[in-house]
C-alpha cells in the first residue's frame, strides 16, 4: 500500500516514514497541504490512504480535506491533531477525515488505525490475495505457493518482493509499465536506480521458477512487465 504522509513536524514525519516502511507501506512525505493537495490530486490512483496533520502551512488539514471531498475525492483519511476536544473530533470527521488520531500517540496504534481503515473500505486489501496457485498472506507476509505437482508451500519474500507480487497479482494480465512499478513500489525521494524494477523482477522470477512458474512474469519490450494469469 503507497500512503500520502503530510506532516509539517520533522522529527515526528521522520518516525512516522521511517516506521511505516518497516512494514511495508510506501510512504511519501511531504510538508505542506499545498503541496499534499497536488501530490494527491495528479494521479488520483497512486496514494491508497493519506494521513495529513491537522495543523500545516499553506494550506490546513481540515481545509485539504474539505477540498478533497468537495472535489469527491474517496480517499480515505486519517487526521492527526494535539486537539482531543470532542468538538476538534466533530470539526476533523465532518471535514471529511474517516478516522482521527490525538498525539502523542504510539506507532502500534497508527498501525492498528490504518489496518481498521483497510478493513472498513472495500476497495482496500484483503486478508489475503489469491490469483491462481498463488496467495499472498498480508498477516504472514508470505505467500503460499501451489506447485505444478500439486505441493502447497509457503515462501517468505523480501519486502520488495512482496510489494512487487502484490501489485502484479492486483492487475493479472494487465502491461505494467516500469514507470508505474517505480512510482507504486518506492517513494519518490528514494535514490533507487534506474534498473531497479528489473532486478526485483528477476528476484521474484527466480523464486516463482523454483514451482514451475517460471513464465508467470513476462516482459513486454519497450514497456513492462505482466502477470500471465494463464500460466497460474
Amino acid at each position: 500500500m503507497k500512503i500520502l504522509l503530510i506532516e509539517d513536524e520533522p522529527d515526528l514525519g521522520a518516525i512516522i516514514k521511517t516506521n511505516l516502511s518497516h512494514h511495508q507501506y510506501v510512504v511519501d512525505w511531504v510538508a505542506d497541504g499545498r503541496a499534499g493537495w497536488e501530490y494527491l490530486t495528479l494521479d488520483p490512483t497512486t496514494y491508497s490512504l493519506a494521513i495529513i496533520d491537522w495543523m500545516l502551512p499553506k494550506m490546513s488539514g481540515i481545509e485539504l480535506c474539505q477540498r478533497l471531498r468537495a472535489e469527491k475525492y474517496t480517499l480515505p483519511i486519517l487526521m492527526l491533531t494535539a486537539k482531543d476536544r470532542m468538538e476538534d473530533k466533530i470539526t476533523g470527521l465532518d471535514a471529511g477525515a474517516d478516522d482521527y488520531l490525538v498525539k502523542p500517540f504510539g506507532m502500534a496504534e497508527l498501525r492498528a488505525r490504518l489496518r481498521a481503515l483497510q478493513r472498513r473500505i472495500p476497495t482496500f486489501q484483503p486478508d489475503k490475495l489469491q490469483l491462481g496457485n498463488l496467495q499472498l498472506d498480508y498477516g504472514n507476509n508470505a505467500i503460499a505457493i501451489t506447485s505444478l505437482a500439486g505441493i502447497e508451500q509457503s515462501v517468505s519474500l523480501t519486502v520488495k518482493e512482496f510489494q512487487l507480487l502484490e501489485y502484479l497479482m492486483q492487475h493479472p494480465d494487465r502491461t505494467l509499465t516500469h514507470d508505474q512499478i517505480r512510482n507504486r513500489i518506492w517513494s519518490l525521494d528514494s535514490e533507487s536506480a534506474s534498473n531497479v524494477v528489473a532486478a526485483q523482477i528477476r528476484l521474484l522470477r527466480k523464486k516463482l521458477a523454483e514451482f514451475g512458474y517460471e513464465n508467470a512474469i513476462e516482459t513486454v519490450r519497450g514497456f513492462g512487465y505482466r502477470l500471465n494469469s494463464i500460466h497460474l
